[in-house]
């Protein structure tokens, strides 16, 4: 590295400040132990009796932003990867850390598979009306 702080440009811009990985936040990992599937349209909620997050030193900020974030109102995970301008991958490893933790809980849409068929609803309508 030069003494004028060339060589450090590669890690710093001015305009957006020091560059972190994102996978320096998950120290590296791509899912949490338990991790479930996690689809964009996953609701996120805080636990009603979760524990303080910022007592929790295990926790990092952006855990902390996540439970501070779903505590007000239930957010997805599309939604918390956006406020929090993190990828979907890392926002998914935090929220398995969260959920392993007890401090939130996922709530997942119903699959297209187990919805029910409309035409089966039409037919239930149709026999209604006749009686």
């Amino acid at each position: 590295m030069s003494a004028d702080g060339q060589g450090r440009s590669h890690w710093f811009d001015d305009e957006a400040g020091p560059v972190v990985r994102p996978f320096a936040m998950t120290r590296g990992r791509t899912s949490s132990p338990g991790q479930h599937r996690l689809d964009l349209i996953a609701v996120v909620a805080t636990e009603p009796d979760a524990d303080d997050p910022d007592a929790d030193s295990t926790l990092s900020p952006e855990h902390v932003d996540i439970v501070d974030l779903c505590r007000d109102a239930p957010q997805s995970v599309a939604e918390l990867s956006a406020e929090l301008d993190l990828p979907i991958g890392v926002v998914r490893v935090l929220i398995g850390d969260l959920v392993d933790g007890e401090f939130v809980h996922v709530t997942r849409p119903v699959p297209p598979a187990e919805l029910v068929d409309e035409s089966i609803l039409r037919d239930v309508i149709s026999g209604l009306r006749a009686l």
